[in-house]
């Protein structure tokens, strides 16, 4: 799947008229000087995915996912949002902290990412994951839309296996990442300082009050029936449950979400399940599954019903995951008292 590097190079500029244009987030501005009129839009040198990118501020960006958006809203940016993608299988965005800035902006598409929604759009920027939104079987590839002059940001932690420009970061750490390269792009790196700073110091309170001795031993169940679909070292459910004190038990693979056997599952023994909520069948169903497959009936997870809900957008990259932690944590440590 990896090909040589690439030569690097910079993406399109959109239009001096749309760079012109003042851009919005926590105080900071970007503004044309009467004095440079005619000058070239002012850039940033961000990496995407290791790949050295020059950007000019976005305008009209699209975004795909909960994830995507909420990096943009938290970061001050929905004047530069143009609009969103959300597969059906998300939650409802009007469940989410920002529900308020979804409102503001246009919902594109319920369907996935693909390069025509993306040109209709009339879209300056696109922000989505590696084989997460952008995919090469869909046509729909950062290189491809560099080619189209509209630019691209990809989320840190899917980068890890992405051709030619790997990037290998733990999950929070990538999202951390995020927040610092976009606070870059658009000018309001003080707004990107701030949210990181506060994530690590939340993350650092529960690290504190973790379960002391052995970590529990957690399986991440996302769906699946002939096997499960589950959650390996390098997404962020990983670092919500190491960071709350546990250990994933599938933690030692390194990969996204992958699928492993309920054999592999009932020789782990795991003593919680967290139940990934989302789309059509609710976690109420997950739930009645595992507990009526005869395999997992002497799991102590399954025996003892220690299940966990957590929302689709607290495990996949965004600020909400900061959240998951926290209520993960706090149903471990009730767990273990």
């Amino acid at each position: 799947m990896n090909h040589p590097p690439l030569p690097l190079r910079p993406l399109a500029a959109v239009s001096l008229a749309l760079a012109a244009l003042a851009a919005t987030g926590c105080g900071a501005r970007v503004e044309e000087d009467p004095a440079q009129a005619g000058a070239a839009p002012e850039t940033a040198t961000v990496n995407r995915c290791g790949e050295e990118v020059e950007y000019t501020v976005p305008q009209r960006a699209v975004a795909y996912e909960g994830g995507s958006a909420d990096k943009m809203f938290a970061l001050g940016l929905t004047d530069h949002v143009h609009g969103y993608v959300m597969p059906p299988a998300n939650p409802p965005v009007t469940e989410s902290p920002w529900a308020d800035e979804y409102a503001r902006v246009e919902f594109l598409s319920d369907d996935l990412l693909n390069r025509e929604l993306v040109v209709d759009a009339e879209a300056d920027f696109v922000v989505a994951g590696w084989n997460s939104g952008f995919s090469d079987q869909r046509g729909i590839t950062p290189e491809i839309l560099d080619g189209l002059g509209i630019q691209s940001f990809m989320h840190t932690e899917s980068c890890f296996n992405y051709p030619g420009f790997p990037e290998r970061v733990t999950p929070f750490e990538g999202l951390y990442t995020d927040l610092e390269r976009l606070g870059a792009i658009f000018g309001v790196e003080d707004r990107a300082a701030e949210l990181v700073a506060d994530y690590r110091a939340r993350v650092e309170a529960v690290q504190e009050q973790a379960p002391q001795g052995d970590p529990v031993p957690v399986f991440l169940y996302d769906s699946g029936t002939d096997q499960a679909f589950t959650a390996g070292s390098q997404v962020p459910p990983n670092d919500i449950i190491r960071f709350a004190g546990g250990e994933n038990v599938f933690g030692d693979l390194d990969e996204r979400w992958t699928q492993v056997g309920w054999e592999a599952v009932v020789e782990a023994r795991p003593e919680v399940v967290i139940i990934l909520d989302y789309g059509d069948q609710p976690a109420e169903d997950k739930i009645a599954f595992l507990k009526e497959l005869p395999a997992l009936s002497d799991v102590p997870a399954v025996a003892e019903e220690n299940f966990f809900v957590l929302d689709y957008n607290e495990g996949i990259s965004g600020p909400r995951n900061i959240d998951g932690l926290e209520k993960f944590a706090e149903y471990l440590r009730e767990h273990t008292a």
